[in-house]
């Protein structure tokens, strides 16, 4: 074994790590190699599998369920593969079993040749090593923003990306209203989208931003205490039914003597105020669930004639059907923290109720100035996809185009004489991953001009390819390098021309959770002392420490011998005191 020599002033602490293992762990998540079929983890490409299967008829008399999938052997060694020209790929096969009232049949189905990952990290299609690039892209999840109105107002909204599915964007307008956008078209007032989610009547709406607390009799109170607080529902006269003050008015001394000679007895305040939601709801003009559902899908359906059916079958397929809008384990992950929440990762993974009234509660509170904006190039926004992720995207459309195919053919055929595999198109699946492979973006012939060369391909990343970004479209502050790639990613390495800052690499001790956020390790502080207990820290958590550099003088016990060291903290660079300072580069 090589033995590593360091001439370096500042002592080696951390060990090289394997550099190809960005690509290799990766491809092993995927296929779960060496893993039991009954100990699969719902991840790669099981995941993707339990995702699509069961595959009812239209008439739900017949399902074809998945029961688990296989890798043979390669057909062909490396060295074939190369010399005759050849993909270095393995059978895959999923056993799948037909189900009906009368009968049970199991087979297993051949979809067609997987290509393996090399040791290296590399594929061989057609005798060539390729690369699979890790695609660097916008974080699913909440993002707070804020844009200039040309009047120089500062409108604030909050966008929620989830890894499938719609789009929906809160955003103020110039009077303080709050609409819902949803994928950037309609907007629709956010108040009726909440009725949608289960907060049905205005008193609903109000108890959950502002709670709610019932006086009994208001002419027990001093009108001095009750005054500055907000009427929570309509104040009618008992007799003539008459409204003396709507929901949302400011109670003032005069209004309560009012209510009260009027014979009011009990009313409903606000605790806190909140009137950015109390204007909304004043302009909203649905006042039941039906109301809001029929709303939104005029919005959105403006030629269709609405009714209470269809218009709830959209909506809910739009947000609650799991198959179609999903968060993502990540989206859900950065929910969590953005918004201190603790939802499963990998349950809760459509939008609730509880969530979207955080994400309003939060926005309001930046636009009141509690809090900042997001920037969407910190790297706590942007995330790694790698070959595990790229592939299963791939899978995804596959598994489609096979389940409406296989739909179709339940719909055709006499189901009683066929077996499962009469149902299933694999060249479906075959066509899309050779066309991954051969035509995508993020395939790329490996650059073999030196061993070195072949290492930087390997641990490349690119903000361009499918749902990422185009050179003409990316501008200058995404291209820019950024203080949270300290240590993830290299300010220097990116090509010259079109590309550049939308090509760059992996920092060396960097890698990558499971998440797909960029880690890099650091030193622990503990009371001003160094230890050598090495901890990886994502963007997001790094901005909450100050860290000293790497340079910074210690004695031999690991004191800093000066009493201001130079640190950093986000994008600035204090002079801190030893017993403030968390980590060291």
């Amino acid at each position: 074994m090589p033995k590593r020599y360091n001439f370096g002033k500042i002592p080696e602490i951390c060990e090289m790590p394997n550099l190809v293992e960005l690509q290799t762990k990766s491809f092993d998540d995927f296929i779960q190699a060496g893993v039991p079929k009954s100990k699969r983890k719902n991840a790669g490409l099981q995941e993707v599998f339990l995702e699509v299967f069961p595959i009812e008829s239209y008439d739900a008399a017949h399902k074809l369920e998945y029961v688990s999938y296989s890798l043979g052997k390669p057909k062909y060694t490396l060295e074939e593969c190369h010399k005759k020209s050849m993909t270095y790929s393995a059978p895959l096969k999923i056993r799948v079993r037909l189900k009906s009232q009368k009968e049970t049949k199991e087979q297993e189905i051949y979809l067609g040749d997987l290509p393996l990952m090399t040791e290296n990290g590399t594929f061989v299609v057609n005798g060539d090593e390729r690369v699979i690039v890790s695609q660097l892209h916008r974080s699913p999840g909440v993002s707070f923003e804020k844009d200039l109105h040309p009047n120089g107002k500062i409108l604030h909204s909050a966008r929620i990306i989830p890894h499938r599915g719609v789009w929906l964007e809160f955003e103020f307008d110039i009077n303080d209203i709050l609409y819902a956008y949803i994928d950037r078209k309609k907007k629709i007032l956010a108040t009726s989208l909440l009725r949608v989610f289960g907060y049905e009547t205005d008193e609903d709406i109000i108890k959950a931003f502002c709670g709610i607390d019932k006086i009994e009799s208001i002419n027990r109170y001093n009108p001095k205490n009750l005054a500055g607080h907000t009427l929570a529902q309509d104040a009618t006269d008992p007799d003539t039914k008459a409204v003396i003050a709507e929901q949302g008015t400011l109670l003032t001394r005069e209004l309560i003597t009012k209510m009260s000679s009027a014979g009011i007895k009990s009313i409903l305040i606000t605790r806190t105020q909140a009137p950015e939601i109390v204007a909304t709801l004043k302009k909203d003009h649905t006042k039941t669930v039906a109301d809001a559902y029929i709303d939104i899908y005029r919005k959105l359906r403006p030629g269709d004639p609405p009714t209470h059916d269809s218009a709830k079958n959209m909506v809910d397929k739009m947000f609650f059907d799991a198959r179609r809008y999903d968060l993502g384990a990540v989206g859900r992950f950065v929910l969590n923290r953005k918004l201190g929440m603790k939802a499963s990762v990998e349950e809760e993974r459509t939008l609730n109720a509880g969530t979207l009234i955080a994400i309003i509660k939060r926005l309001v509170a930046i636009k009141n100035g509690d809090g900042d904006t997001d920037d969407i190039d910190h790297l706590g926004n942007r995330r790694v996809r790698t070959v595990n992720e790229l592939l299963q995207g791939q899978f995804r459309i596959g598994l489609a185009r096979l389940e409406r195919s296989a739909k179709e053919r339940m719909g055709i055929y006499e189901l009683e004489n066929m077996m499962p595999h009469n149902l299933v198109n694999s060249k479906l699946i075959s066509s899309v991953i050779r066309d991954f492979f051969g035509r995508s973006q993020l395939s790329q012939f490996m650059d073999q001009t030196n061993p070195l060369a072949e290492m930087t391909h390997k641990r490349r990343l690119s903000a361009l390819g499918p749902g990422g970004l185009s050179r003409e479209r990316a501008g200058f502050e995404v291209r820019d390098v950024h203080h949270s790639h300290y240590g993830r990613i290299c300010p220097i390495e990116t090509p010259e021309g079109p590309n550049i800052g939308l090509i760059a690499s992996l920092s060396t001790h960097a890698r990558v959770n499971e998440y797909g956020f960029i880690e890099t390790p650091y030193r622990k502080v503990e009371n001003g002392r160094v230890t050598d207990r090495i901890e990886y820290l994502s963007a997001d958590l790094e901005d909450q420490f100050i860290i000293a550099q790497a340079n910074a003088r210690l004695d031999k016990q690991g004191h800093f011998t000066e009493s201001k060291v130079a640190c950093r903290h986000k994008g600035d660079f204090p002079l801190t005191s030893p017993k403030d300072i968390d980590y060291m580069d």
